[in-house]
């Protein structure tokens, strides 16, 4: 399928693109919907659905995230039309925030992302573990030519001093 956008020559509304495409608008949507921190805030918001959450209590909510990244993925959400934010006009601001129906929507595809990532997160650290133990000790320094080490103590027929 070729890539093409609605409103350019042969793309109609709706029309899907190519995903391979870095312009591509699907690609661009799964970039911005597809962070860890994008899961959690529609975890939690989802959570309190249909009831708002101010951004104190989502920052409380979600270990370990920036209020500077915080702000970013709201603002991602909001203007993706994800999450709908609300001010009140108070000293200080209160911005509240919740899930839209599209937002709502996205949570059980995200959902059942954590829970594939829940039941086999075991054999993927396993995998990394296994990676880990069989990468060499050191960078490779050959510039990506092949080293043959011997038993005998040589190297491409150079012999090695103990250090």
């Amino acid at each position: 399928m070729t890539a093409s956008r609605p409103g350019e020559p042969g793309g109609r509304p709706g029309e899907r693109g190519d995903l391979l495409d870095p312009r591509c608008p699907t690609r661009q949507l799964l970039n911005r919907i597809g962070t860890k921190w994008t899961s959690m805030v529609v975890k939690v918001l989802a959570e309190e659905a249909p009831d708002e959450l101010r951004f104190a209590e989502l920052r409380r909510r979600i270990p370990d995230i920036s209020q500077k990244m915080l702000s970013v993925t709201l603002r991602s959400l909001a203007r993706d039309g994800l999450v709908a934010r609300r001010v009140e006009h108070t000293v200080p601001p209160s911005v509240h925030y919740q899930l839209t129906g599209l937002g709502l929507s996205l949570e059980v595809p995200l959902s059942a992302l954590r829970v594939w990532a829940e039941t086999h997160m075991q054999e993927i650290d396993a995998n990394n573990r296994l990676a880990e133990e069989s990468a060499p000790a050191c960078p490779d320094r050959t510039g990506g030519q092949s080293v043959v080490t011997t038993t005998t103590g040589q190297v491409d027929g150079h012999h090695l001093q103990n250090e």
